[in-house]
């Protein structure tokens, strides 16, 4: 193919398209009317010899061909406009700016504090809204339409059009009440389901079972939740003073262990991990104020 015979224009219109999965919401992105968005879709069909994007009730539905240019036009746009770029740098320390991004319960007790003392001590100028993600799939929608700038929390869905980083892996401990804890050290197997259980539900308390709950059925075991509660700071808390035990994620239980009267002791059973993740849109590499703070924010993870 003749590069010189392609408009890169159609290339700009297939990223919003992509990230869109709508004609006149992607016209609007790159500051064309409906028809001729239209148009352009007709020569990118032309172009790459696919369909590209089908409707659908959901909107316009990328094909398996569609899927696999995602990325790589994504990449060879990012190097066009990095190559564009005003040739003065982003200066954090007199950036006047507004970032918005949403955070699980986890992302605001963990990593968002000290976020926010590095955002103070090296850019004071720049504003940070915190949302909370309730509903993740929700969240996700967020993200990928620009109402936020990014996520980050554990067991986020997945989507195409965005990218995911981890920044740091997360385990699953035990707490009880500090002075029954001193009475035996560790739980047994036995002990871990024969106790009353506390379980964090950000879905407020609808109880569903979990990774707990499955990886518990794998041995044939099974155990009871006698409390459910919709936010995970009140889960130290209620452990502390009753008999009762809770699974929840290390760095979190070790932050309120002190305050609660609660210890800390492992899990008897072998559970698996998960990451604690960061997602943004492709586009966020393009914006200077968004590069520099997705690369803050792995530098302060890198220190959790």
């Amino acid at each position: 193919m003749n590069l010189a015979s392609v408009d890169l224009n159609l290339l700009v219109a297939f990223e919003a398209l992509m990230e869109e999965r709508h004609v006149t919401r992607a016209g609007q992105r790159i500051g064309l009317a409906q028809p001729s968005m239209s148009s352009t879709l007709t020569r990118l069909r032309a172009l790459f010899g696919d369909e590209l994007f089908v409707r659908s009730a959901s909107g316009m539905q990328p094909t398996a061909k569609a899927l696999a240019l995602a990325r790589p036009i994504s990449d060879a746009l990012g190097q066009i406009r990095g190559v564009l770029e005003p040739t003065s740098a982003f200066n954090p320390a007199t950036a006047r700016h507004r970032l918005s991004i949403a955070a699980t319960d986890y992302g605001d007790l963990v990593v968002v504090p000290r976020l926010v003392e590095a955002l103070r001590r090296e850019a004071p100028g720049i504003d940070l809204v915190v949302r909370p993600i309730i509903d993740p799939a929700a969240s996700v929608a967020s993200l990928e339409h620009g109402d936020v700038d990014a996520l980050i929390g554990g067991h986020l869905p997945a989507s195409p059009r965005i990218i995911r980083s981890t920044l740091f892996t997360e385990r699953f401990v035990c707490i009880r009440d500090a002075k029954r804890a001193t009475l035996k050290a560790r739980l047994t197997k036995d002990d871990y389901t024969r106790l009353p259980h506390v379980l964090f539900s950000s879905a407020g308390g609808d109880g569903l079972p979990g990774a707990i709950d499955t990886m518990l059925s794998r041995h044939g075991r099974k155990r009871r939740t006698a409390i459910t509660l919709a936010h995970v700071v009140a889960v130290p808390f209620a452990v502390a003073g009753t008999d009762l035990v809770a699974t929840m994620a290390e760095r979190v239980a070790r932050r309120f262990a002190t305050a609660a009267g609660v210890s800390v002791v492992p899990v008897p059973y072998d559970v698996e991990p998960f990451t604690i993740d960061l997602l943004h849109t492709r586009r966020a590499m393009a914006n200077p104020a968004l590069r520099w703070f997705i690369e803050l924010v792995n530098r302060v993870c890198g220190t959790l």
